[in-house]
């Protein structure tokens, strides 16, 4: 892809940009040829993926936001827009896991804080992009971060379970609404991968490794592997997919 610059010229905004699947995504897309937008709630998250692009040769700035405050995302879309001249692609990473705890003792402020960041924030962050996108006539590309709990359940995480499902039914009514302006809206759906949350919920090294055997390909997702799935969604090579949730968990759901 960087000999290919398959982006060039063009504006791509990572929320969540400060995390390991973000981080992926904005150097894969940068490398690419596209200005990355990085958002994060941590500016100092978001300033170590903008320094990994910057560094490499290639363009980012950093954009501080919270993303469960509509106004704010209202603000940051417009932001974008007004120094770059339009959005191209979005990608709608940022989110959360939540307490493992069963749904008859689950947290209610808990439950709330997790359907406001891995739900709400991407209706927040889609209200604006669309709009945006749309605005020219030119069109765009959004990702959601779904993940394989989009189509399938686990105990003890049952509202994040239920986050993505909801983002998976948001991704394809967006997509049918907003095709006829030439918007394609897709979700990627990751499987168990050992970076932010997830790796700080589950820390013994044996049950990563009986998580790998799970995998038709017998190993875990690694960002990267998150990172080309949207890079190729993000690019003309997709061109005719849209409303569609891509899984990439090395055949974990096939097993």
């Amino acid at each position: 892809m960087p000999e290919q610059l398959e982006f060039a010229g063009q504006t791509a905004l990572v929320t969540g940009g400060g995390g390991g699947f973000g981080r992926a995504i904005s150097t894969t897309l940068a490398a690419g040829g596209a200005h990355i937008c990085v958002v994060d709630i941590n500016a100092d998250a978001a300033s170590a993926t903008a320094k990994a692009v910057t560094d490499a040769g290639w363009s980012a700035s950093i954009h501080v936001c919270d993303l469960t405050d509509a106004e704010a995302v209202q603000q940051l879309i417009g932001d974008v827009v007004a120094a770059h001249g339009r959005l191209d692609i979005a990608v709608n990473n940022a989110g959360i896991g939540g307490a493992m705890v069963p749904l008859g003792e689950y947290p209610v402020e808990t439950w709330h804080r997790v359907l406001d960041i891995n739900l709400s924030s991407v209706f927040y962050c889609l209200r604006a992009e669309l709009v945006a996108m749309s605005a020219d006539g030119k069109g765009g590309s959004i990702i959601n971060t779904a993940s394989i709990m989009a189509e399938v359940a686990m105990p003890t995480i049952g509202p994040y379970v239920a986050t993505k499902h909801a983002v998976n039914g948001l991704t394809k009514a967006a997509a049918v609404e907003y095709g006829p302006h030439g918007i394609r809206v897709n979700a990627v759906a990751p499987s168990f991968s050992r970076v932010g949350f997830t790796a700080e919920s589950i820390t013994d090294d044996s049950a990563w490794d009986a998580m790998a055997g799970q995998h038709a390909l017998g190993r875990s997702a690694n960002p990267q592997d998150i990172a080309g799935a949207v890079a190729w969604l993000a690019s003309d090579a997709s061109g005719f997919v849209t409303g569609d949730l891509i899984k990439v968990d090395g055949g974990f759901t096939a097993v």
